[in-house]
């Protein structure tokens, strides 16, 4: 035989695993991002009083460490947003994930106050990207006739995580331990970036985000010295503080050299257009006013239990409990309306459940009125407010361009955070001082040597002397007081909510043009009743 013998070439090395193109899978993500970054915020309130104990922090310097999570979310909004239009979502996505997790694990081995701070702020730089590149990835990611399915399960991630706190951070403290509200994020963070990694091809760039380093700057650092003035407002005294002031002077000044930058500037971050494209600005006024109505369950169901009835987190969380599980079912209603209806009709039939939820607890409620007592306006509520932020959102979509979707998801987390900042601080300051204006009324029909007056402490002497507490009959008569005027400002609360909820559904429904067939498709996104 004649000819060399024939090398056999060495075995090819296996390829490495390409991430497959798994749209819901994608959408599993970041919607767990938007989940893990609300959550984290509502966590770290509900359980600051513990944290405050284990870092051995006051009041005063405690009442930072929600402020210093979130105002990094507001100051890192823009950079999230032109960082995912130059290099992709989903490395962006992954990236934060990461570091989030890593975060949130070393968190509860801080030290002392300045270190445990420092971490906050960077999870919250982390987490501040989640939202923003959400709804860009949900309509890059999914074709036009599941956009409203997405819309409605980013509405869902916003309610159930804001509602749910209560009830894990009771868990953990009563059954493990204060870490816990960190350490829950590591796992969530990384499944994550598990979902974006093995199940979202690599995407190109969005483009259309050009670099404008001041106009990125003084939008961040503007907002987030506003948000830090509202954050912390009501302890320091609003304008009777010369820190509330100044930070509301400088995020003032730098907000209004940011909107005349990017008017005058040829290449600006933030197309111009995009927020004052009618009706844009209007919807984003609506999805503000709709986490104001939000706070009646956060703020002033909270407020009412732990005020008057003396629950504990866990308990008040048993309450909140029903508004978060009935959100699973109603965003799959949510979405079928969306596919079939006007949004419109959607978000303002939630606007109207919101408001007769918010009157039905402001016309029965007692000082005797427990967790069972909120049910029924609970469900409504959870109903309502799926309805009408899925619907007011997915206007926002439908009058949408393609290439705008980064710019908005910013304009959304600002309205987003900033709205509801705005109506926890309206609601705390009008609940403080509704109770101050109550417990002063009421008050004056307490005086001392009234005939009534000593009836009511003869009363109390005689049940309170048999356990040899007879002498704190005049206590227990200024507890019954101030549990008067708790539930007194709790009424006009929800009455407050309620006539927002009234403002949002006129804005609404009398004044939003109908939307558009949806951005950059021709394809129908109403299913109508032929089935076309």
């Amino acid at each position: 035989m004649s000819g060399a013998a024939s090398v056999a070439a060495p075995p090819a090395a296996p390829a490495a695993p390409v991430a497959q193109n798994i749209p819901w899978l994608g959408l599993a993500g970041v919607l767990l991002g938007t989940f893990t970054s609300t959550l984290d915020t509502r966590l770290s309130t509900f359980g600051l009083a513990d944290v405050r104990g284990a870092l051995h922090a006051g009041f005063d310097e405690g009442a930072w460490i929600t402020t210093s999570f979130t105002v990094a979310q507001m100051l890192v909004t823009p950079f999230a947003v032109w960082i995912g239009g130059v290099y992709g979502p989903r490395q962006i996505l992954i990236l934060s994930a990461l570091v989030f997790a890593a975060v949130s694990f070393l968190l509860p081995f801080s030290q002392n106050l300045d270190i445990f701070l420092g971490l906050q702020f960077i999870a919250g730089l982390s987490s501040g990207t989640f939202i923003p590149l959400t709804l860009s990835f949900v309509l890059r990611s999914m074709p036009p006739k599941l956009w409203a399915y997405g819309v409605a399960l980013y509405a869902l991630n916003l309610e159930l995580s804001l509602n749910i706190s209560a009830s894990m951070e009771g868990f953990y403290v009563d059954h493990l331990t204060w870490h816990w509200i960190f350490w829950q994020n590591v796992p969530l963070a990384l499944g994550m970036a598990a979902c974006l990694r093995w199940g979202v091809k690599h995407q190109p760039a969005a483009g259309g985000i050009h670099w404008d380093p001041f106009g990125l700057t003084v939008c961040g650092v503007g907002f987030a010295l506003l948000y830090a003035a509202l954050d912390q407002g009501n302890r320091l005294d609003w304008l009777n503080s010369g820190l509330i002031c100044g930070l509301l002077l400088a995020g003032g000044i730098m907000l209004v050299a940011f909107v005349i930058h990017e008017v005058t500037a040829p290449y600006p971050w933030l197309d111009p257009r995009v927020p004052l494209r009618w009706p844009i600005p209007l919807l984003l006024l609506l999805i503000s006013i709709l986490r104001l109505t939000i706070q009646s369950t956060a703020v002033l169901i909270p407020y009412y239990l732990g005020g008057v009835r003396g629950f504990r987190a866990l308990q008040i969380g048993g309450t909140l409990i029903w508004i978060a599980m009935p959100q699973l079912l109603t965003c799959l209603v949510a979405a079928w309306l969306l596919r079939r209806f006007d949004p419109r009709l959607t978000a303002g039939l939630g606007m109207c459940l919101i408001g007769v939820a918010c009157m039905q607890v402001a016309w029965a409620i007692t000082p005797v009125w427990g967790s069972d007592q909120f049910l029924i306006s609970q469900l409504l509520q959870a109903l309502g407010q799926s309805l009408a932020l899925s619907g007011v959102v997915f206007n926002a979509v439908l009058n949408l361009r393609l290439q705008e979707a980064l710019s908005f998801g910013a304009i959304l987390q600002i309205a987003r955070l900033f709205g509801g900042e705005v109506g926890a601080s309206l609601i705390t300051t009008w609940d403080r001082i509704r109770e101050q204006r109550a417990s002063n009324l009421i008050g004056l029909h307490v005086q001392k040597g009234a005939l009534n007056v000593q009836h009511r402490l003869a009363a109390y002497h005689h049940v309170l002397m048999p356990h040899g507490r007879s002498t704190a009959a005049p206590a227990v008569l200024g507890d019954v007081v101030q549990v008067m005027a708790t539930t007194q400002s709790t009424i006009d609360g929800f009455v407050l909510v309620a006539a927002v909820a009234a403002l949002g559904f006129t804005l609404f429904v009398l004044i939003v043009p109908p939307p558009p067939q949806g951005p950059a498709s021709h394809t129908p996104l109403f299913r109508r009743k032929n089935g076309s």
